[in-house]
C-alpha cells in the first residue's frame, strides 16, 4: 500500500455543496491513489508526510469542454476581434490544413501543461481535427502526451460528414468524412482507450462538431445510438449564437434543443457546450431530461456570444460544468481564469436585468448570484457528474484523490479575510505546492517533472511560425 498525509492545509475547500463545501479538518490521507481520511490525523508509522501549511486544498478542477490543438492559435488577428462565425472562418478553419503531427503535438503539449499549472487533473478535449487521408493519429497523440503527464483525459471525437461549400472545391483538410468511416473509427478508439470506470484515466465520447450543422438529423440518431450500445457519453456544441435558432427554425422549424431532443441528443449522459442563447422552453426541457452544459464564459465574452444563464440552468435541473474552450477564443485558456470569470459573469448578468423600482425593479444588482462555493462545486464535483466519473471531482473519503493545493505566496492574494476563496475571487495564478492526479503527484513546488518550460515556449513560437507560412500569412 502507498500511503502519503498531507498536513496542516489552511483551509480544505471540497467541491461538495453547502455546509459541506468546506471541512473542519487541516489533513488528507491518500492511501493507494484514494482519500481514505480528512480531519486532524495522527500521522500512520512509516508513512510519508506532505508538509501543506498555508496552502488551500482544492479538488483537481475538471475542464469539460476544450479544443487542445487552437493553443497554438492565441490571438490571432485574423479572428481577434470577429464573433463566432466570421472567427471560425478567420481562425481555426483556416489553420486547420496547416497542422501536421509536431506541430500538432506541440499544441497538444502546450495546452495540458496550461491547464496543470491551473491545477485541474481532468480534460475533455472536443478534438475535431479530422479530415479523409489524415496521415497522423491525434487521438494517439492527445492520449500520449495526457499520459506523459499524468493527467486524466477524455477525448470527445469530434467529426463532420458535411459542409456549407462543395466537397470537390475544398482543400483535402476541409473535406467531410463519410460516416460510416467515422463511426468506424469511434468503435476502434472506444475498443482501444475508453475505460468502464468512475475513475477512468482515459475515456472516449461521441462528439459531433455541431449538432446542427455537422451531420444529417438521421445520422445525429445513430451516432447516439452507437454511443449508448458502446457504453460512451455524448457531446456537441449547441446555442453558442442567435445562428443556432434561425437555423434550427429554417432547417427542422424547431428549437435547437427540441430538435436535439428528437434525435436522441438530451439525457443525463450529454452535455452540451456553451447554450448561451436560450429560450424558457428549452431550458425547462433541458432540466426535465438531466442534461448538462460546459459553461465558457471567458470564450462566450471574447467572441460577444453572451453570458448563459447558469442560475437558472441549474435551478431547472440543468447539470453544470465548466470548460475553458478552445485557447484561439480564450488567450487564457486555464482553469483559475475560468473559474474566476464564471464568478463575476454570472453577477454582471443578474445586475444587467436590474431595473428602477419606479418601473417594478426589486432589486439592486447581482452580488448574490454565485457564491464562491458554487463556481469551485460546478468547476470540479459538477464537471466530474457531467462525465460520468463520480469517484472524482470532491474532497471526500473514498474519493480519488485528485488535489490541488495552492500557495498563496503572490501579493494579489495579499489581505485577503478569507484566503480559501483566493483562487477564485483573486484570479491570476496561484503557485502550487503540489498536485495530485489518482494519487500520484504530478506537480510539486510548482514544477512539472520533465517539463522544460522554457524549451516549450520556443516551441511554441517556432511552430506559430510554421503554421502562419503554411497558411500563407507569412513569408
Amino acid at each position: 500500500m502507498t500511503r502519503l498525509l498531507i498536513k496542516h492545509c489552511h483551509t480544505i475547500m471540497t467541491g461538495l455543496a453547502g455546509d459541506l463545501a468546506r471541512h473542519s479538518g487541516h489533513d488528507i490521507l491518500v492511501e493507494d491513489g484514494t482519500i481514505t481520511a480528512i480531519g486532524d490525523l495522527d500521522t500512520p508509522d512509516n508513512t510519508p508526510v506532505m508538509d501543506a501549511k498555508g496552502c488551500i486544498a482544492y479538488p483537481g478542477w475538471v475542464n469539460t469542454h476544450h479544443h487542445l490543438f487552437q493553443s497554438l492559435l492565441k490571438g490571432e488577428a485574423g479572428g481577434l476581434n470577429q464573433s463566432l462565425g466570421a472567427w471560425l472562418a478567420a481562425t481555426p478553419y483556416r489553420y486547420r490544413a496547416a497542422f501536421d503531427e509536431q506541430t500538432f503535438r506541440v499544441a497538444a503539449r502546450v495546452g495540458l501543461v496550461e491547464l496543470l499549472r491551473s491545477g485541474c487533473t481532468t480534460v475533455a478535449d472536443h478534438h475535431y481535427l479530422y479530415w479523409p487521408g489524415m496521415p497522423f493519429d491525434s487521438a494517439d497523440i492527445l492520449f500520449e502526451e495526457a499520459s506523459a503527464l499524468g493527467i486524466r483525459f477524455v477525448l470527445c471525437r469530434g467529426g463532420a460528414t458535411q459542409t456549407r461549400g462543395l466537397e470537390e472545391n475544398l482543400p483535402q483538410a476541409l473535406r467531410p468524412e463519410k460516416f460510416d468511416s467515422w463511426m468506424a473509427d469511434m468503435q476502434r478508439l472506444t475498443s482501444r482507450y475508453h475505460q468502464a470506470s468512475e475513475t477512468a484515466m482515459r475515456q472516449v465520447v461521441m462528439a459531433p462538431t455541431s449538432s446542427l450543422h455537422s451531420t444529417t438529423p438521421e445520422q445525429l440518431r445513430e451516432c447516439a445510438d452507437l454511443a449508448r450500445r458502446s457504453g460512451i457519453r455524448l457531446h456537441s456544441h449547441l446555442s453558442e449564437t442567435v445562428d443556432y435558432l434561425d437555423a434550427a427554425r429554417s432547417k427542422f422549424a424547431m428549437t435547437p434543443v427540441e430538435f436535439c431532443a428528437e434525435y436522441g441528443w438530451t439525457g443525463p449522459d450529454v452535455w452540451f457546450a456553451h447554450l448561451v442563447k436560450l429560450l424558457p422552453q428549452e431550458i425547462a426541457l433541458l432540466g426535465a431530461t438531466g442534461t448538462g452544459i460546459a459553461h465558457c464564459p471567458q470564450s462566450n465574452g471574447r467572441l460577444g456570444s453572451g453570458i448563459a444563464d447558469i442560475i437558472g440552468l441549474e435551478q431547472a435541473g440543468v447539470k453544470i460544468s465548466l470548460g475553458v474552450d478552445g485557447a484561439g477564443s480564450n488567450e487564457a485558456a486555464d482553469m483559475i481564469s475560468e473559474t474566476h470569470a464564471a464568478w463575476l459573469m454570472q453577477r454582471a448578468r443578474k445586475g444587467m436585468l436590474a431595473t428602477p423600482r419606479y418601473d417594478g425593479g426589486q432589486w439592486e444588482g447581482g452580488g448574490d448570484a454565485a457564491t464562491v462555493e458554487d463556481v469551485i462545486r460546478w468547476g470540479t464535483s459538477g464537471g466530474a457528474t457531467v462525465l460520468g466519473l463520480n469517484g472524482t471531482g470532491s474532497l471526500a473519503p473514498g474519493m480519488a484523490a485528485d488535489i490541488a493545493l495552492y500557495q498563496l505566496d503572490d501579493p494579489r492574494y495579499f489581505g485577503l479575510h478569507d484566503p480559501a476563496i483566493a483562487p477564485v475571487v483573486s484570479g491570476g495564478r496561484p503557485g502550487l505546492r503540489a498536485l495530485l492526479c489518482a494519487g500520484q503527484v504530478v506537480m510539486e513546488n510548482d514544477n512539472l517533472p520533465g517539463v522544460d518550460l522554457a524549451q516549450l515556449g520556443l516551441d511554441a513560437a517556432s511552430a506559430v511560425i510554421q503554421l502562419q507560412t503554411r497558411a500563407g500569412l507569412r513569408r
